[in-house]
């Protein structure tokens, strides 16, 4: 298993439905699962520290499983079947027993961001279902980028674009003869 964190909320250009992103501890793969508006604003508001003048949802998740002598454990999103994500719930009771629930990975990751618990993704999973992300690679193309407009001329970058127009032929003489 691969304990991920939660990079973020991105937004999908096509359908403009929310993404959460999860990222491995290496920061070289991250796994986008597509939610609801309603998932990311849960996931948004576990994300932030300030704490909402009401509980929401998930902190009252989160209170009534601190009241029932429940605590999670952790996450594991463990499987995909027909492109949804399948995660569990691993709570430990007071007598120490481990129990698991079923439960959507955005409810999941949502009450683990407000009760401090980890998140782990089966490597299948991971697998399966990542995009690499190189940081490494986009910060050194954003140098290149950077070093090749400091060197660009006004002059060069119309010569880059192929703009330049070819100098002007000579005018002739009055009577049209060189």
């Amino acid at each position: 298993m691969v304990e991920m964190s939660v990079a973020g909320i991105a937004l999908d250009a096509a359908s403009r439905s929310p993404i959460v992103l999860l990222r491995d501890p290496s920061g070289r793969r991250q796994v986008p699962i597509w939610i609801d508006q309603a998932q990311a604003q849960n996931i948004l508001a576990g994300l932030h520290i300030k704490e909402p003048p009401r509980p929401l949802s998930h902190d009252l998740m989160a209170t009534l499983l601190a009241l029932g002598g429940l605590e999670l454990n952790k996450v594991v999103i463990h499987a995909i079947e027909d492109s949804t994500f399948l995660a569990v719930l691993k709570l430990n009771d007071e007598d120490g027993e481990e129990h698991a629930i079923d439960c959507r990975p955005s409810d999941a990751i949502a009450l683990a961001l407000r009760t401090g618990s980890s998140l782990w993704m089966l490597e299948e999973v991971v697998g399966d279902a990542s995009i690499p992300v190189d940081a490494e690679a986009d910060a050194e193309e954003v140098e290149d980028f950077h070093r090749f407009v400091e060197g660009l001329s006004p002059a060069e970058l119309i010569r880059q674009q192929g703009l330049a127009q070819p100098d002007p032929e000579p005018p002739l003489d009055d009577d049209g003869l060189d």
